[in-house]
């Protein structure tokens, strides 16, 4: 299984499909109030890509088969994680595909290390404008607090065991997946005491959706000095507003945004074309 290992003992688990210009896709994650129409649009585009791309998939911390210390989530360390993993391959360059709340780790990623981004395509970007707020990314961890506060963490364990992660059982928490598969990571979190496991979710959630901007892992006024080519397919859900994609694509010096956007299934591959269309270009140049 390939992974690299991080100085903390983080496992970050990544694969590699196809040949060529290396992209890295960073997926929706695990966030409750995602659509899965999304979801299913990013495999899709993923697909696609391995035909004529070297296709480099990271599982973020918790998520898929990575592991990693019972820490709050910091986008600067995520950005570290997805490095390691371009350095283990020896990749110096790549482009960026991400997808829901992989945006804004893929803002991160262009502004810790922007020599090493070719072009960006942000599908469905998680963030605020005038039809949703923080609350509503907040509202995402509700269910984790209110379970932990009701039937302890033993409860909160108890519903991880049910299966499908945080997405879809928002009451076993953003760990949910090491809840499942991992006996010692299980053991490590019994031994907390209620309150403790619900300050860690409060500052897990405060990391994630941060306060301060509407992109949460940069500053607004950064978007002005973007310096990578950008492609943006907007969003459809609560998370991911039209709205924020069309700012994104008014404010980033030359970003374009897609003709048709995720969830249209009639013009789907006209979408995926766009997308591709736009890689090949970007290599390119």
């Amino acid at each position: 299984m390939p992974e690299t290992v991080r100085p903390d003992g983080a496992r970050i688990h990544y694969e590699v499909y196809g040949t060529g210009f290396p992209v890295l896709l960073l997926g929706p994650g695990e966030v409750p109030g995602q659509c899965d129409g999304a979801r299913a649009a990013f495999a899709e585009l993923a697909t696609a890509l391995a035909a004529q791309f070297r296709v480099v998939t990271v599982d973020a911390r918790h998520q898929g088969r990575s592991t990693g210390p019972a820490e709050p989530f910091c986008y600067g360390r995520t950005a570290a994680d997805q490095l390691a993993v371009l350095d283990e391959l020896g990749i110096e360059r790549a482009h960026v595909v991400a997808s829901g709340a992989g945006t804004p780790q893929a803002w991160r990623l262009v502004q810790d290390a922007p020599e090493r981004i070719a072009a960006v395509v942000a599908h469905a970007p998680v963030g605020i404008d005038g039809s949703n707020t923080l609350g509503d990314f907040l509202g995402t961890f509700d269910e984790a607090m209110r379970l932990a506060r009701a039937e302890g963490v033993e409860g909160v364990i108890a519903e991880a065991a049910l299966g499908g992660g945080f997405a879809a059982r928002p009451g076993a928490g953003p760990y949910a997946r090491r809840f499942e598969e991992v006996s010692s990571f299980r053991e490590e979190i019994l031994a907390l005491r209620r309150e403790r496991y619900i300050v860690g979710l409060v500052r897990f959630r405060d990391g994630l959706w941060p306060q301060g901007s509407a992109f949460f892992s940069v500053p607004e006024e950064w978007l002005a000095s973007f310096p990578a080519p950008l492609l943006v397919l907007p969003g459809a859900s609560a998370l991911a507003p039209e709205g924020l994609a069309k700012r994104l694509a008014a404010e980033v010096p030359g970003a374009r945004i897609a003709q048709s956007g995720p969830g249209t299934p009639d013009r789907g591959t006209e979408t995926v074309d766009q997308v591709v269309s736009f890689l090949l270009e970007t290599t390119a140049r």
